[in-house]
């Protein structure tokens, strides 16, 4: 079987690989800040979730091993061996599963804005009943709240409209089908598994999965080392594109350029 994930590449072909998984609720486009540092010196692979963006909508629920083994057979239609990755909140819980579940194929990794257990487990079915009841636009409001600070919310109003569109666009039972997935989700145990060196990134305001749960992942993973954005709530790379691409590529650069999986 072939992938069902929608595909944006960007960068030199013979780059390594950086893969980018994007946040629940949004889409390639989510990382569209950081493409004119990232791409000059990697192969970008920008991807939509399962039931996000252009991707396949199979029907629910979702597990991580599923939105993970997905990603996996992905690599394998590539025929890719090993990449970078960076991803955020679901992007990242995706990324915890891979490097656990096939730690071969990560070299190095970048969690930003996530968590390795994101409970109570209700919220998430209540959330996905809503979804599947009312569509998209009966959650928006709150979900993007907690994506943006108030500042960054009242000076860029045009950013938070693109995001908000992004987040309405998405297939509601794709939508409402990962809400299960991060509902049955506990990688706590899968951390110590990790062997990718591994950053991860918490935004100072993200009420979304704040700073603690960073702090509890750096803690699980060997060698893990945490930074934290200030002025940055859930969507940290979108609110502070900058700082964001310049921890990427310093935990990236050191050995960007060497196989040694080969």
């Amino acid at each position: 079987m072939t992938s069902r994930l929608h595909l944006a590449v960007d960068g030199p072909a013979g780059a390594p690989t950086l893969v980018l998984g994007s946040s629940l609720g949004t889409a390639a486009a989510m990382w569209e800040p950081q493409l004119p540092a990232l791409a000059e010196r990697f192969r970008i692979i920008r991807y939509d979730h399962l039931g996000h963006g252009r991707s396949a909508v199979p029907p629910g629920p979702y597990t991580m091993d599923l939105l993970g083994r997905e990603l996996v057979r992905t690599l394998d239609d590539l025929d890719v061996p090993w990449v970078h990755y960076a991803g955020l909140s679901l992007g990242g819980m995706v990324g915890m599963w891979l490097a656990a579940h096939a730690p071969e194929r990560v070299r190095r990794m970048a969690l930003l804005c996530t968590s390795a257990s994101l409970g109570p487990p209700g919220q998430w079915h209540q959330r996905a009943a809503t979804v599947r009841a009312s569509g998209l636009p009966a959650i928006a409001e709150a979900v993007v709240a907690r994506w943006f600070t108030p500042a960054f919310a009242t000076a860029r109003p045009d950013v938070v409209a693109g995001h908000r569109a992004m987040l309405t666009a998405t297939p509601p039972n794709g939508y409402a089908s990962s809400c299960e997935a991060i509902a049955a989700m506990d990688l706590r145990p899968d951390l110590g598994r990790i062997t990718a060196p591994t950053l991860v990134v918490a935004g100072a305001d993200d009420r979304a999965t704040p700073v603690e749960h960073a702090r509890e992942i750096v803690r699980g993973i060997p060698g893990a080392r945490l930074a934290v954005v200030g002025a940055a709530a859930h969507l940290a790379n979108v609110e502070q594109p900058e700082q964001v691409s310049r921890l990427l590529l310093e935990h990236l650069h050191e050995d960007a350029g060497t196989d040694e999986r080969q």
